[in-house]
């Protein structure tokens, strides 16, 4: 496999668990979005992107690295979150359509609880504490199976 996942990862690693979980099952490299050039992602064949959220968005680092990309017409890639509150089709949707512009193809999206004491939460002890958990560390991994699974369906081999 030739995959690669970019993600951030702040105050509580949640994110990166479901990262690691995730680059286990498809062999990826991991990355933070100040560690790779632009040019080095056209590389992968899967590009992962993923972060907490942060006021109904991505982490600002993943739009600046994939505004610095050149479009690129089909190229592969899926988006990944934590959140204390979890609603995917909102938390997704900025990144999601900077993706599209770009000219990539989505081809899966997972999103999780995570604990989350940003802001005011921190005052009250934060919400989703303990997640991700390990059921949620399970999903992360069988949806990296089915991304691996389904490249290997369209192409007849795996891929990526």
């Amino acid at each position: 496999m030739n995959a690669i996942i970019v993600y951030v990862s702040i105050h509580h690693g949640n994110t990166e668990k479901i990262a690691r979980a995730m680059a286990e099952v498809l062999n990826a490299k991991l990355v933070k979005p100040w560690e790779i050039m632009p040019e080095e992602l056209l590389n992968y064949d899967l590009i992962g992107f993923g972060s907490g959220i942060y006021y109904w968005k991505h982490h600002k680092a993943l739009f600046g690295l994939i505004e610095k990309l050149p479009t690129v017409k089909g190229k592969k890639t899926f988006i990944f979150s934590t959140a204390g509150i979890n609603i995917p089709f909102i938390n997704h949707r900025k990144l999601r359509n900077a993706l599209k512009r770009k000219g990539f193809e989505i081809v899966g999206e997972f999103s999780c609880r995570g604990w989350d004491t940003n802001g005011w939460l921190a005052k009250i002890g934060g919400i989703s504490k303990g997640h991700p958990d390990d059921r949620d560390l399970e999903r992360a991994r069988r949806f990296a199976k089915r991304l691996a699974s389904l490249q290997r369906d369209q192409n007849g081999a795996d891929n990526y």
